[in-house]
């Protein structure tokens, strides 16, 4: 089975940083991008930011120049480094990430994480 497991939200100050992880674990043949997302309370789920195979990123406006998405193939892990945080950026943030089983080669499904809390004061 094939899970995602994000950590480090918590509560920062405006103007502090936090650094997300998500691990991916199980039978994994391979992973393609993973990605950011975010959901404030009462608004849709949003992108913050995605990262390629090939380590291509690309990111929200509202965090570009503070936020750095980065991965570590072999720990199966994307990283978020969040900077110069506001009160905006308070949200559930969610990892996602195509994925391709051992024992369905075939196929990529997209995965994702349970979410972890952001909670910037002001």
């Amino acid at each position: 089975q094939v899970q995602l497991v994000e950590s480090g939200g918590g509560l920062v100050q405006a103007g502090g940083s936090l650094r997300l992880s998500c691990a991916a674990s199980g039978m994994i043949f391979s992973i393609d991008d993973m990605g950011w997302y975010r959901q404030a309370p009462g608004k849709q789920r949003e992108l913050v930011a995605t990262i390629t195979a090939g380590g291509n990123t690309n990111y929200a406006d509202s965090v570009k120049g503070r936020f750095t998405i980065s991965r570590d193939y072999a720990e199966k892990t994307v990283y978020l480094q969040m900077s110069s945080l506001k009160p905006e950026d308070t949200a559930v943030y969610y990892c996602n990430a195509g994925i391709t089983s051992l024992s369905n080669r075939g196929i990529q499904r997209l995965y994702w994480g349970q979410g972890t809390q952001v909670t910037v004061s002001s």
